[in-house]
């Protein structure tokens, strides 16, 4: 029998974006718990505290890139564009951590870099940088799915005598007007920084790795008439996001790429790419762009014949256009190919012409060409999902490191736990659902949020899910993944992008409806798949 030790909080969440935000007021102001946050910034947001480089957005729509828990806030918090800008989320969070007075347990400019599960006490201890320690019965992390960064080691990047910052580390005294910049990345977070630089940079160069299929965003002023109709309707909107697969606010197809004719397939891809939205041009026009390999060449011809239209050099047309399957995160954006025909833009295909080393003066490449550059910029993303759990000291049952026990890659059971590691849960976990991510957060919080109440009414001392169920939901998860095509291309989804990373799955495929009904099961069943261990009993579910 474990001997009884008061905690100092009866839960700590670490990280204040999204998802450490409500869990805080799911802990602290619906369950009536003490709840410290940690977050190492020094504002609230996380990602879009972090993320302040130019062009910087969100490419889910704004109508459905928020909190929907409370119908007041949505009824009263108005947008102006059809997509957020990075100011305009990181004000929205801002106001809602003052709505619910939560800044006054959240601990801003702290870095947690150690928690340790104590099994004679059934506690975490929770270090800080400065070595402050913690304790709580739980803890949750909501470390961000994108927000350990990836800085690739090239020769000669310590020498660069400009400046060189990464896209998550955006100083705010760096103005790229009239300077000569290059961009390292073209994904989603490069392809937006692309879009803006070109617009006030002396001369943008651009080191392309990996071509992308990119599609037009459809952003544009949205008036006060369509807001306020989109409120009115917004149970409807929250009902359909909260059964979709996606979560991205529009109805997926059910019709079959191939079940229709060449003429129809192109004026539904058509009328997609007019509206505008990445997931909606993958998930949107037909159900099997991502499973059918002929359904997927067809969405990907149709992209690079609008490259081949919209780019005015062949040879820049050549190197934009990607030849692989349309199967990593859809993106999508505000002229990206129309920013190439722009005379102060020039593409380096760093596969075709490697970077050889970074000088002080700019980027040489391997056909001797030195690119002088005054802002070198990584927007090189992230080593995602797993990144920052192994970057920090967490260690659970016999002291062993959750690196130890993601050894083969990081699996979970739901997406929310990880045997060995008691009463701690994961927002945006490995294995989570993969879609708009308010929505999914949302999900895991509430159920978190329940499974923790249910704790607390049952006098349950720990919860920790069994290995078996573990192994069983990675299972799952890959079983699900082989259905599609993602796994089929080199992609940050599986880690892919961070070398020596083993190449491991990280997200349920099958839709947030499908992830919410497994949920829904599990508590039904009593928390089927953990241990609820009371203080003189364990019930094994």
């Amino acid at each position: 029998m474990s001997t009884t030790h008061t905690p100092d909080v009866d839960a700590i969440v670490i990280g204040a974006g999204f998802g450490g935000i409500y869990m805080l007021h799911k802990l602290r102001n619906e369950l009536g718990l003490s709840v410290t946050a940690f977050e190492k910034g020094g504002g609230v947001g996380g990602t879009w505290y972090f993320n302040r480089y130019p062009g910087a957005k969100s490419d889910t729509e704004g109508f459905v890139y928020r909190y929907s828990f409370d119908k007041d806030l949505l009824r009263e918090w108005n947008w102006t564009t059809r997509y957020l800008e990075q100011a305009d989320v990181l004000a929205y969070l801002e106001h809602v951590v003052e709505r619910f007075d939560l800044g006054r347990d959240i601990r801003l400019n702290t870095e947690v870099t150690g928690a340790v599960f104590d099994e004679e006490s059934d506690l975490w201890t929770v270090t800080t940088a400065t070595g402050e320690t913690t304790t709580a019965r739980y803890l949750v992390n909501a470390l961000g799915l994108l927000a350990k960064s990836n800085i690739p080691d090239i020769p000669g990047r310590d020498g660069f005598a400009g400046r060189l910052v990464h896209t998550n580390a955006w100083p705010d005294d760096l103005d790229i007007t009239g300077k000569r910049v290059g961009v390292i990345g073209t994904g989603s977070t490069g392809t937006q920084f692309i879009i803006a630089a070109a617009k006030t940079a002396s001369h943008l160069t651009v080191f392309q790795r990996s071509p992308q299929y990119c599609v037009p965003s459809g952003n544009g002023p949205v008036d006060q008439t369509e807001v306020d109709g989109t409120k009115e309707n917004f149970d409807a909107i929250w009902d359909q996001v909260r059964n979709s697969v996606v979560a991205f606010g529009f109805e997926e197809s059910g019709v079959e790429a191939m079940s229709v004719s060449e003429e129809e397939r192109r004026k539904v891809f058509q009328e997609a790419w007019d509206k505008g939205n990445g997931f909606r041009f993958m998930f949107g026009t037909f159900c099997d762009i991502a499973t059918n390999p002929e359904a997927n060449a067809a969405a990907a011809a149709f992209i690079r014949a609008k490259i081949a239209e919209i780019v005015d050099d062949p040879e820049t047309a050549r190197k934009l256009t990607p030849t692989d399957l349309y199967a990593k995160r859809p993106l999508c954006n505000e002229g990206y190919y129309e920013t190439y025909n722009r005379d102060n833009v020039e593409l380096v295909s760093i596969k075709e012409n490697p970077i050889r080393e970074i000088t002080p003066a700019g980027v040489r490449t391997a056909d001797g060409t030195e690119h002088p550059l005054d802002v070198l910029v990584f927007a090189t993303g992230f080593d995602a999902v797993d990144g920052n759990y192994r970057a920090m000291d967490l260690r659970g049952r016999g002291g062993r490191h959750i690196s130890e026990h993601w050894t083969g890659g990081p699996t979970s059971y739901l997406g929310v736990s990880t045997a060995g590691f008691p009463n701690m849960f994961m927002i945006l976990g490995p294995n989570g659902p993969f879609t708009n991510l308010p929505p999914s957060i949302e999900t895991q919080v509430d159920w978190i949020g329940e499974l923790i109440r249910h704790a607390e009414r049952t006098g349950v001392r720990t919860v920790e899910p069994t290995a078996a169920a573990e192994e069983a939901w990675t299972a799952t998860c890959a079983e699900i993944a082989d259905m599609t095509l993602f796994p089929k291309a080199d992609s940050w989804i599986f880690g892919a992008n961070i070398p020596g990373k083993r190449n491991a799955v990280m997200f349920y495929l099958a839709g947030l409806g499908a992830y919410r009904a497994k949920l829904r099961e599990v508590a039904d069943a009593g928390y089927t798949g953990f241990e609820l261990t009371r203080e003189n009993a364990t019930a094994a579910v």
